[in-house]
Parts: structure tokens; sequence; C-alpha cells
């Protein structure tokens, strides 16, 4: 499983998280196809974005304007959570990659309206995730 496709099931199975309230495992096991193995890749996201979604959703409030994070669409949330995650606390993704491909994402799941919104919405929370970023590592 290369990283687009990992990313294109950790958003299916946080979805599913999200809007049934299924366990991280029960969502990897109706994402992932019998023919494909989960990487680690995919894993660190569904784990650490359900991990961190305290943060990720600090982060996220701060830049949606005119909008709350419960305003957003189950899709959506998930996609936005899982690339803040990944900017946050995924070192060796450039920030830059990860909003291209959350991009992508939104307009495979929502079309072009939904690419656009959520540059807007990622394009706002980069400064701040790499603020945050700049900040942690100065605590270290």
């Amino acid at each position: 499983m290369n990283r687009r496709v990992a990313r294109l099931r950790a958003v299916q199975a946080l979805y599913q998280m999200n809007l049934i309230g299924l366990e991280a495992e029960q969502a990897i096991e109706n994402t992932v196809s019998a023919e494909e193995e989960a990487s680690p890749f995919f894993e660190e996201l569904i784990y650490g974005t359900q991990e961190k979604q305290e943060a990720v959703d600090h982060v996220l409030a701060q830049n949606l304007k005119g909008y709350t994070l419960d305003r957003l669409g189950y899709v959506d949330r998930s996609i936005a959570r899982m690339a803040l995650y990944e900017m946050l606390y995924i070192d060796d993704i450039p920030m830059n990659v990860t909003l291209n491909e959350a991009i992508e994402l939104a307009k495979a799941f929502g079309g072009e309206d939904a690419g656009r919104f959520m540059n807007g919405v990622l394009s706002n929370s980069f400064d701040t995730a790499m603020k945050q970023k700049t900040d942690e590592t100065e605590k270290e």
C-alpha cells in the first residue's frame, strides 16, 4: 500500500470511526480489502489522528473561518484531521505534500468546491501548524 492509497483508506476508516463510532481495528478491517495489506503509514495515520485528535481539532478550530468543527461534513473533517495530524506529527513528509494530497482527497470525495474549501482550511492551518511545531521543538 503506497502513501496515496494509505491516505485514501485512512480517510475511509476515520470517516467510519467518526460517523458511526467504530473502533479503529474494526474500521481498518472494513477498509482494507482482502488483497491489500495495511501499511505502517496507514496505521500511523489512523491511530495517530485518533490519539492526537484533541490537539488537531484545536488547530483546526482556530483556522475555520465562519465554520465550526461540527459544521464540517464527516469526510471533510476526516481529511482535515488526518492532514493536520500529518503536518504536526510526521516529520519526514513536507507540509506542502500533505496539503496537496488532502486537496486531492477532498476533490475525489466532494468535487472541485470541496478541494478549494480544503485548500483554504488547511492553508490557514499551515502557519498555525508550523508555529506549533517550532514551539514544540524549542521546548525540547
